[in-house]
Parts: structure tokens; C-alpha cells; sequence
């Protein structure tokens, strides 16, 4: 990872992950999500580059949303800046 940056990991269940992928993104100062599965298995890689909100993460969105509904448990892991 680059220096400059840091992880953070958040286990969430499965139906609470769009409302917790929408409040990180509030947040800002975020690089990159991942959301993986409870078995560690990524299934969604969304970076966050300068000025990619609103409209341009709408479908991002969606599929995390789609994703939720299957899962039980999963893992967010955040890339911020320091």
C-alpha cells in the first residue's frame, strides 16, 4: 500500500452493507473499498478516485446492493488517506 494511506476492515451483516458503504463514502477520504465475503473471497473492488461520486457510483451501488441481499456476513476493507 502507499505510504500516506491506511486500512481499516468492518464486519457487517449482510443487510447492513449498502447503509455502511454509503457512510464510509460520506466520509471521504477514501481511496479504495473492497468487500469480501466471510471467507475472505473478494467480490467487489471500487476505487474511489477524485471526484467519482454521485452519479458515476449510482451502479456501484446497485450491485452492492444485489450483493447484500445473498450474504450474511461480509468484510469491508477501506483504503483512506492519512
Amino acid at each position: 500500500m502507499p505510504e500516506g494511506f491506511r486500512t481499516e476492515e468492518f464486519k457487517v451483516e449482510g443487510e447492513k452493507l449498502l447503509a455502511k458503504i454509503k457512510e464510509l463514502i460520506h466520509e471521504g477520504n477514501i481511496r479504495r473499498i473492497i468487500i469480501k465475503e466471510k471467507d475472505g473471497k473478494v467480490l467487489m473492488e471500487i476505487p474511489m478516485t477524485f471526484g467519482v461520486m454521485g452519479v458515476l457510483i449510482a451502479p456501484q451501488l446497485a450491485a452492492i446492493g444485489a450483493i447484500a441481499a445473498l450474504l450474511t456476513e461480509a468484510t469491508i476493507v477501506v483504503e483512506k488517506k492519512e
